[in-house]
């Protein structure tokens, strides 16, 4: 027979009613601001909006076959992916290296970790002004440094590669702070070994700090691989509508923005979303199986 359940006391009672006080203002964000405008997109990628605005019409799967048949999303998905391909392969390799060197006790390390996160916690605005001077092709510093005459964000062939250098660049600083926060958790008695059997620094590098720091690399990866692959303000504040560089370089969410809000389509834009999550989670699925024959728990 099942135990009868005890009673709550008065005092237990009171705990529970603060507790659900203190959690109860959380809940309500995620249900509105998360999990209702997640299922609301759901929704409305089976709708088309109305002529002049006027109330939605059911089309069924018509908007995921125009998305799957659609030479734009194709060309936007490839966009995505070769920027992810740049910032996040780039972006953790020199982070590593950098916390490898700013993990050491020596002087100044505290001034160069601020000064490597410092992109983080600038205006994407001002980060998006200060490159676009940067690359411009008249008066930009890099053609006035090397002397060339580049259009490093109006050519087709490699705007992608300059705006995926400005990614690369926004995410080290979080990147390393990741990896230095994984370099703390690893014994030292493990280089002082190596060390007495005469290990370099190089193989004390990949024979230990890589493989006990897979945890975190594999963290960093699949967090800045999702946020890769979800990236729309750094496009939207770099690229013009009048850039001819700009369908080589779009992401999958600068088209849903441009669907759903200037074109006021909700409903295809809603579906474009839903191809892009439904892409994300295969990735994610794959990068989960790899998970347990990349991954080097201590």
């Amino acid at each position: 027979m099942a135990k009868p359940r005890k009673k709550m006391t008065a005092a237990a009672k009171n705990e529970a009613k603060w507790a659900w006080c203190f959690i109860l203002p959380t809940i309500i964000g995620l249900l509105v601001l998360n999990y209702w405008p997640a299922i609301d997109t759901v929704i409305q990628s089976f709708y088309k909006t109305g002529d002049f605005g006027m109330g939605n019409k059911w089309v069924g799967l018509a908007n995921y076959e125009k998305v799957f048949g659609s030479a734009e999303i194709w060309q936007s998905l490839w966009n995505t992916v070769k920027y992810a391909l740049i910032e996040v392969p780039f972006g953790v390799c020199i982070a590593l290296v950098l916390a490898v060197f700013l993990n050491r006790k020596l002087k100044g390390t505290s001034f160069f970790r601020t000064i490597f996160f410092l992109p983080m916690v600038c205006a994407p605005a001002a980060v998006a002004m200060v490159w676009r001077w940067l690359y411009n092709q008249q008066f930009g510093l890099l053609n006035n440094i090397f002397h060339t005459n580049i259009a490093w964000i109006s050519d087709p062939n490699i705007a992608w590669i300059s705006i995926g250098v400005i990614g690369v660049w926004s995410v080290i600083g979080y990147n390393m702070v990741l990896f230095i926060s994984g370099l703390q958790e690893i014994p030292g008695d493990y280089y002082e070994a190596a060390a007495i059997d005469g290990a370099t620094g190089i193989k004390q590098f990949f024979k230990i700090t890589v493989p006990l720091l897979s945890p975190t690399t594999f963290f960093i990866v699949q967090t800045r691989l999702i946020g890769a692959l979800t990236v729309f303000d750094l496009m939207f504040m770099v690229m013009d509508k009048t850039n001819v560089a700009l369908k080589k370089t779009q992401s999958l969410v600068y088209l849903f923005y441009d669907y759903a809000f200037t074109k006021g389509n909700q409903g295809y834009g809603a579906a474009v979303v839903m191809f892009l999550v439904i892409f994300i989670m295969i990735i994610t699925f794959i990068l989960q199986k790899l998970e347990k024959k990349l991954v080097f728990y201590n």
